[in-house]
């Protein structure tokens, strides 16, 4: 627990002191401790990451040892630490910029899909990084009403659209807490997984990442499907499922995850039911724009970053078969490998776990694993299925791939100082 809190007090620490290395340049106007030079900064958020990956996996091995603190007391100090760190700057990538320009472009009236931060121009494009100045919304509908209805409130101000963006992302934490309490197996191990995870405080409040809003429509479809009795239900988590994907499209994979079970089982209408809802959702969000708000998506779907299974075969399979072979290479390949991965995890996971958890966990985790693009902040909703059910040793795997991917992409945006 001291390591869990230390680890959150560094983040917070780096948050207080931007601008810096690993923030963004709008800082908080309130609360803003003198500025930390790149390389403390880089040296202050890795030892949080450790920290945090220590103390993590140090509660979940003592909990495993019967150690059973008050549900209650974890939820009311995860609350009060994730509204604490959701009012300083945001801490780990410039994503929070991004949502801010894209949401001033859809508060004026503008196509986000269309139109970069870049021709939007001002201050709101000044704070966005230089990599993604000239790149359209990736993002679904849903998020990008999230994001307007933050610009309107910040108007010209992009640090109050920013703190506007903060706060409701640390609200959605600290509800999607509150339902897992309320419905998890073990509400302590779910209170341990998410509401008091320093990893989560630092990666998803800190940073502020859209991932949280689609790992609490997670939870609450989860929570609906395992409950289901009637047909109504069904359309429910569809629509639920349908609104996830309305924020980052990538959660096609948990509808996926849902529909699974119910087909190998033979109930093909509750599964009907549920991808008819969802797809019905996601034309309706669409609509509001039309089918070009899916092209960002193509670009996207070619980038590698590091670390990751492809990075190694990009560099050199481009040298060899060009970058349009290597590109197409590796869309075919990480869907298998991911496959692989996922029926790996689903049997490793505990025999008491219901399918209805496992499988979206183990689909959420391979995805992680596998993918071409991965970021700390796409573990979200890995860690709100882990912490409804349990999936076995999976979980500290989980922990440890988080911390990894947080050491390797936690620079603000702006790159590294070495």
């Amino acid at each position: 627990m001291w390591m869990a809190g230390a680890g959150v007090a560094l983040f917070a620490l780096v948050g207080a002191s931007a601008p810096n290395h690993n923030t963004l340049r709008a800082p908080v106007t309130w609360l803003r401790l003198p500025a930390m030079a790149g390389t403390v900064s880089q040296t202050v958020t890795t030892t949080a990451v450790v920290l945090s990956c220590w103390g993590a996996l140090g509660m979940l091995k003592a909990h495993e040892r019967g150690w059973r603190p008050d549900a209650r007391l974890l939820y009311k100090l995860g609350a009060l630490t994730a509204l604490a760190v959701a009012n300083l700057t945001p801490v780990g990538s410039s994503d929070t910029a991004s949502y801010a320009a894209y949401g001033r472009i859809a508060e004026l009236g503008g196509d986000p899909y269309v139109t970069t931060p870049a021709r939007l121009g001002g201050a709101y494009a000044h704070l966005v990084s230089a990599a993604w100045q000239r790149t359209p919304s990736v993002y679904g509908p849903v998020a990008t009403w999230w994001q307007g209805a933050a610009a309107f409130i910040g108007q010209e101000r992009p640090w109050l659209t920013i703190w506007a963006l903060m706060l409701a992302n640390a609200a959605v934490f600290v509800g999607t807490g509150y339902v897992l309490l309320r419905t998890a197996d073990d509400p302590v191990r779910a209170g341990l997984l998410w509401t008091v995870n320093p990893l989560l405080i630092g990666v998803l409040v800190a940073g502020g990442h859209l991932d949280t809003l689609v790992a609490g429509l997670a939870v609450c479809a989860l929570h609906v499907a395992r409950r289901t009795t009637r047909w109504h239900h069904d359309l429910i988590v569809g629509g639920l499922v349908g609104l996830a994907c309305g924020v980052k499209i990538s959660a096609c994979l948990f509808g996926v995850g849902l529909a699974w079970p119910l087909l190998r089982t033979g109930a093909w209408r509750p599964a009907a039911r549920q991808a008819c809802a969802a797809a019905l959702t996601l034309v309706a969000l669409y609509g509001a724009y039309g089918a070009h708000a899916l092209d960002p998506l193509s670009a996207a779907s070619r980038l590698v970053s590091t670390p990751s299974l492809w990075a190694v075969f990009d560099r050199f399979g481009t040298a060899v078969l060009g970058p349009r072979a290597a590109a197409a290479t590796v869309s075919v390949l990480w869907p298998v490998v991911m496959l692989a991965l996922a029926w790996l995890l689903r049997r490793a996971a505990v025999a008491q776990t219901p399918a209805v958890g496992a499988l979206p966990f183990a689909l959420a985790f391979a995805w992680i694993l596998s993918a071409p693009w991965s970021m700390p902040w796409y573990t979200a909703l890995a860690w709100a299925t882990a912490a409804l059910f349990s999936p076995g040793r999976a979980t500290r795997y989980l922990t440890v791939t988080t911390a990894v991917l947080a050491m390797s992409h936690n620079s603000g945006g702006h790159g590294w100082t070495w």
